[in-house]
């Protein structure tokens, strides 16, 4: 028992530390394109939505800590109160919807489509939060401009990205349970 407890304790830690090394993989924009989302995809696949979640969340709190592990280096509850803060905290959906669909149907089968609502989820927080800092005077049009500019263009690559993690998992998922029995 205490071994598993280690071995989960580590495993989460290499996985936030993983989507932290993503985060630092940037293609500048209003809203930076990054390898986050992947590595949140392959948390979940990887360890499982309840493990993911934890990863998340400490990602989070490192970056709210003042280490610097979000896009472009960056930390602190500024940046978490910047444009893209409800990107961030939006981040925390992905295995969040997951671990409420396993518990709900009682089936991992369905953790990609899950994995998608939780993605449109954090659309949603992180769309509404740039629209409130960006204090659009027409709510339609601001809500038009966020979208063309903090959604769309993210579509495919998150496809993509969670079908890396997908594929990648299913490659690593057998070694990684091989070397956890070891």
């Amino acid at each position: 028992m205490r071994n598993s407890k280690i071995l989960s304790t580590a495993n989460i830690s290499l996985m936030t530390v993983i989507i932290i090394l993503c985060g630092w993989i940037t293609l500048p924009a209003p809203v930076p394109f990054t390898m986050q989302t992947f590595g949140i995809y392959a948390a979940v696949l990887l360890l499982g939505s309840k493990d993911a979640l934890i990863s998340v969340a400490l990602y989070i709190l490192l970056g709210l800590a003042g280490v610097p592990v979000f896009s472009g280096f960056a930390s602190g509850l500024g940046h978490l109160l910047s444009p893209t803060g409800g990107y961030i905290l939006g981040f925390l959906l992905c295995p969040l919807v997951s671990l409420l669909g396993e518990k709900l149907y009682r089936k991992k089968s369905q953790t990609l489509l899950l994995l998608s609502a939780g993605t449109l989820l954090c659309y949603a927080s992180g769309t509404l939060w740039f629209m409130a800092y960006t204090n659009q005077s027409d709510p339609l049009a601001g809500l038009w401009s966020a979208l063309l500019t903090c959604v769309l263009p993210y579509l495919v690559p998150d496809a993509l990205k969670l079908f890396a993690a997908y594929f990648l998992a299913k490659k690593l998922k057998p070694k990684l349970r091989k070397l956890n029995k070891e």
